[in-house]
Protein backbone atom coordinates (compact mmCIF):
# COMPACT_ATOMS: atom_id res chain seq x y z
CA UNK A 1 0.00 0.00 0.00
CA UNK A 2 0.85 3.62 -0.82
CA UNK A 3 0.89 6.61 1.93
CA UNK A 4 -1.56 8.15 0.24
CA UNK A 5 -4.15 5.15 -0.03
CA UNK A 6 -3.52 4.80 3.82
CA UNK A 7 -4.02 7.96 4.84
CA UNK A 8 -7.29 8.00 2.66
CA UNK A 9 -8.45 4.80 4.63
CA UNK A 10 -7.57 6.83 7.90
CA UNK A 11 -10.06 9.25 6.84
CA UNK A 12 -12.41 6.98 5.52
CA UNK A 13 -16.01 6.56 7.36
CA UNK A 14 -15.92 2.78 5.82
CA UNK A 15 -14.09 0.27 7.48
CA UNK A 16 -11.62 -0.90 5.38
CA UNK A 17 -10.55 -4.23 5.49
CA UNK A 18 -6.41 -4.14 5.70
CA UNK A 19 -3.73 -6.65 6.67
CA UNK A 20 -0.58 -6.38 8.10
CA UNK A 21 1.36 -9.83 8.33
CA UNK A 22 -2.31 -11.63 7.54
CA UNK A 23 -3.50 -10.42 10.21
CA UNK A 24 -7.07 -7.87 9.92
CA UNK A 25 -5.53 -4.51 11.66
CA UNK A 26 -6.79 -0.66 11.55
CA UNK A 27 -4.75 2.36 10.69
CA UNK A 28 -4.52 5.05 13.10
CA UNK A 29 -1.97 7.53 11.82
CA UNK A 30 0.12 7.52 9.09
CA UNK A 31 3.19 9.41 9.58
CA UNK A 32 4.18 10.76 6.13
CA UNK A 33 7.76 11.68 6.90
CA UNK A 34 8.66 8.15 8.15
CA UNK A 35 6.31 6.26 5.93
CA UNK A 36 5.20 4.35 8.61
CA UNK A 37 1.93 3.64 9.85
CA UNK A 38 0.40 3.35 13.67
CA UNK A 39 -2.18 0.62 13.73
CA UNK A 40 -3.29 -2.03 15.93
CA UNK A 41 -4.82 -5.37 15.41
CA UNK A 42 -8.83 -5.68 15.57
CA UNK A 43 -8.50 -8.72 17.90
CA UNK A 44 -5.77 -6.64 20.30
CA UNK A 45 -6.48 -2.86 20.17
CA UNK A 46 -4.18 -2.44 23.04
CA UNK A 47 -0.87 -4.19 20.87
CA UNK A 48 -0.22 -0.48 18.57
CA UNK A 49 2.66 -0.63 16.57
CA UNK A 50 3.99 1.06 13.96
CA UNK A 51 4.74 -0.38 10.86
CA UNK A 52 5.98 0.45 7.44
CA UNK A 53 3.21 1.14 4.91
CA UNK A 54 4.19 -0.83 1.82
CA UNK A 55 3.74 -3.65 4.25
CA UNK A 56 0.20 -2.79 4.80
CA UNK A 57 -2.07 -4.76 2.45
CA UNK A 58 -5.91 -3.45 1.49
CA UNK A 59 -8.79 -6.86 1.17
CA UNK A 60 -11.50 -4.23 -0.02
CA UNK A 61 -14.28 -3.27 2.27
CA UNK A 62 -14.75 -5.08 5.39
CA UNK A 63 -18.09 -6.27 6.54
CA UNK A 64 -19.84 -3.77 9.63
CA UNK A 65 -19.88 -7.65 11.35
CA UNK A 66 -16.53 -8.95 10.90
CA UNK A 67 -15.22 -5.68 12.49
CA UNK A 68 -14.85 -4.69 16.20
CA UNK A 69 -16.02 -1.32 16.29
CA UNK A 70 -17.71 -1.36 12.74
CA UNK A 71 -17.67 2.09 12.34
CA UNK A 72 -14.34 4.84 12.31
CA UNK A 73 -14.63 7.42 15.12
CA UNK A 74 -12.37 10.10 16.06
CA UNK A 75 -12.35 12.13 12.55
Amino acid sequence: MDKQRAQEITKSPIMINVTYNGEPVYIQHVDENKNTARIYPLNDPQNEQDVPVESLIEKGKMNVDQGKTGVRTGF
